[in-house]
């Protein structure tokens, strides 16, 4: 009976150093854990958001080539205005003023201004044009955006900044965009607060990207 109590006596629990080795290895794990789960997270957000304006930018294109009637004309074009002072939110619009005329951007077609194929708009967005307003989530911006025209890049920052607004109009027949009346190309970068950028790029053939490696 003696021999048995030495026995259990013998035994021992874990000490305060294994134990504190331990917890710190559960620490790190679940640090490292979270902080992978939160930068996943993030990652997916923002490219969620870049995929949203791509699609915005598309219905706006599909809107625009099929002619979709608004406050009574039938052959406006479609367009996404982006504003330097509100880098949360943007706004699809109905490029319906001023009517038809050979001023305008689209000019007018051999029959005149009362031909079928004569196109409203100017290729900008202007007061009660407005369709929808959309905002962006999860405190995310776009940081820039970028027109091309005559041969080089106008941004609202980088390129030396200057650019206040960026309109993208797509109108019949032809996918080509409009940027900002007479450019050719855009390209927008969108940023978390949390870090991270996507760029967002429609080409003159009317391809949008929301995976461009870069802007300029």
């Amino acid at each position: 009976m003696e021999s048995f109590h030495l026995r259990r006596g013998l035994v021992s629990g874990f000490t305060l150093t294994e134990l504190m080795v331990v917890l710190a290895i559960i620490v790190t794990i679940t640090t490292v854990t979270l902080s992978s789960q939160s930068s996943f997270n993030k990652t997916i957000i923002l490219a969620n958001t870049a995929y949203d304006i791509a699609l915005s930018l598309r219905s706006a294109e599909t809107y625009g080539l099929a002619g979709r009637a608004v406050n009574g004309v039938t052959s406006a074009g479609y367009g996404l205005n982006f504003q330097k002072i509100s880098p949360g939110s943007f706004t699809l619009f109905a490029d319906t003023s001023p009517g038809p005329n050979a001023s305008n951007c689209h000019g007018l077609p051999a029959a005149g201004a009362s031909a079928p194929d004569a196109k409203s708009g100017n290729c900008t967005y202007d007061p009660g044009e407005k369709v929808m307003d959309y905002v962006l989530g999860n405190n995310i911006i776009v940081s820039d955006f970028c027109a091309y025209s005559f041969g080089g890049w106008s941004c609202a920052y980088a390129q030396g900044g200057g650019l206040s607004s960026l309109d993208i109009v797509f109108a019949r027949p032809n996918p080509d965009p409009f940027i900002n009346i007479q450019g050719t190309k855009a390209c927008l970068t969108i940023s978390s607060p949390q870090g991270g950028t996507r760029f967002i790029s429609v080409a003159a053939s009317g391809e949008i990207t929301a995976k461009a490696p870069s802007c300029p």
